[in-house]
């Protein structure tokens, strides 16, 4: 197998097989978060599903596990399933202990370049959301205001538009989610620290690798 090949092996994950032929007859992204909120409160034990079946993984699923996955700053991202024709991809985020969360973009309040809906499998975590101001530019923050907070438990299922300005300030020990994410809607991200009022703007390697001659 090409490890650096996106698509999926074949039915590594079969409780996902079944979602995502829930998600690809549902049109637009709200339609797709509705069906996957409903396949989720239908699932009795998603987390124990999931273990068992990395527990059955072959080498060359893991493999490619591996390769399609990172590490940021909180947690760790594994990407399950990623066909490049369908609109949308899955992820199991593993949390790290708070202890070892280091200073960055998870930390900062911050949007994505894509929707996606998440449900937590164990622990749990501290929501915020913001209302922000952008430059006249659009692409960089200038202010933010706190517009809510939210705890969400194991069985809490939620929704996070690309438009939208969250952070997670901390988490349980132990935290697990499973998500859902559209394809990119925008071809960057934005971030901003309250505390020193830096804002970046954050654009991927897949995004400029077709600028990468011009800038050398």
């Amino acid at each position: 197998m090409n490890t650096g090949d996106m698509t999926s092996p074949t039915a590594p994950f079969p409780s996902l097989g079944r979602l995502a032929g829930e998600l690809r007859g549902a049109g637009e992204w709200p339609a797709r978060y509705g069906r996957f909120q409903a396949w989720v409160r239908a699932q009795p034990d998603l987390l124990g599903t999931l273990r068992a079946e990395l527990r059955g993984l072959s080498a060359p699923d893991l493999t490619w596990l591996g390769a399609g996955s990172r590490e940021t700053t909180t947690h760790f991202a594994w990407r399950l399933m990623d066909e490049p024709d369908d609109p949308f991809s899955c992820w199991l985020h593993e949390y790290k202990p708070q202890r070892d969360w280091l200073p960055g973009y998870a930390n900062t309040v911050h949007n994505h370049r894509y929707d996606f809906g998440t449900t937590v499998l164990s622990g749990g975590y501290l929501h915020e959301w913001f209302d922000v101001e952008l430059d006249s530019s659009g692409e960089l923050v200038r202010g933010a205001t706190p517009a809510g907070a939210e705890t969400f438990l194991p069985g809490a299922v939620c929704a996070v538009t690309a438009d939208r300005f969250h952070r997670i300030p901390r988490a349980k020990d132990g935290t697990v989610t499973f998500l859902i994410k559209s394809r990119p809607v925008k071809s960057w991200s934005v971030s901003f620290d309250p505390v020193t009022r830096v804002s970046r703007r954050h654009v991927p390697v897949e995004v400029r690798v077709g600028e990468l001659a011009q800038r050398l």
